[in-house]
């Protein structure tokens, strides 16, 4: 399971942000896959009671299904950014179709942020989106969706992989509900504990 990918790959893999200023003491929270309404207004809760904001990667066609919790989001003050509209895996579509889904995508999500789903993005839809985009991998993926972790696993490696600048993803999918309602309270405590102050990409 892959839980960071290894510093000495990221630059073969071009112009993608993983990671912030790791000199600066600071966690970004990101979300991928919402919105959907029984989770979102949950994770948004919970931000709320700790008085944090994150970054939601958000399916376009997830968006147009359920606009008023994409613009709760944005009420709340949280950013967002691109992640689809069909949630693509860009190794198995041509350059052409994921170009053009991401744009149908931007039609209802108002973002320079892009992340691709699963993290698979080839060369030349890289090429193609990058003048637009700001592309965004990870630094610290939690897994959340598995269901054979338990939160204590997920913990468990987040107290292990976190560090200074991480970006970690968490998903608001029905999928990770369960893992990541669990997780989430404990590793913003955790976090706080260390010290880390938590920023928007």
């Amino acid at each position: 399971m892959n839980v960071q990918f290894p510093d000495l790959l990221r630059p073969l893999l071009g112009r993608l942000l993983w990671r912030k200023n790791p000199s600066s003491k600071v966690i970004y929270l990101t979300f991928d896959d919402g919105p959907v309404p029984e989770v979102t207004p949950l994770v948004l809760d919970i931000l709320d009671e700790y008085n944090l904001k994150a970054t939601f990667f958000c399916v376009g066609d997830n968006v147009e299904k359920h606009p008023d919790i994409y613009n709760e989001i944005l009420r709340r003050g949280h950013k967002t950014g691109n992640h689809t509209f069909n949630h693509l895996k860009g190794t198995s579509v041509s350059t052409d179709e994921y170009v053009a889904n991401v744009q149908k995508a931007s039609e209802r999500i108002d973002s320079q942020l892009f992340r691709p789903p699963y993290g698979l993005i080839k060369y030349r839809q890289r090429k193609a989106l990058r003048e637009k985009y700001q592309l965004v991998m990870w630094d610290l993926i939690t897994h959340d969706y598995n269901k054979n972790l338990s939160p204590e696993t997920i913990l468990k490696n987040i107290k292990r992989y976190s560090r200074n600048g991480s970006l970690v993803v968490f998903h608001d999918s029905i999928k990770a509900e369960r893992n990541m309602l669990a997780v989430l309270p404990l590793a913003i405590e955790y976090w706080n504990s260390k010290g880390y102050r938590f920023g928007v990409l």
